[in-house]
């Protein structure tokens, strides 16, 4: 719901700007989920939730993309 991924962002010391940056989607979309109006599904999802269990191998393997 949108108070795990305000908390995963809050989590990561991060702003909705740079949040949505790392994630690659609009801020907007950020908002959205942070405000209950819509939810993360398919690849978002599963990629919050990877970022939730393991934030230092994920944000590494992000970061090697680049």
């Amino acid at each position: 719901d949108g108070s795990a991924v305000r908390e995963l962002r809050r989590k990561l010391n991060l702003s909705q700007h740079k949040f949505a940056a790392l994630i690659e989607v609009d801020v907007g979309t950020v908002q959205n989920w942070e405000q209950g109006r819509r939810s993360p599904s398919g690849p978002a999802r599963a990629l919050l939730r990877a970022l939730w269990n393991d934030p230092k191998r994920v944000l590494k393997a992000i970061h090697a993309v680049d």
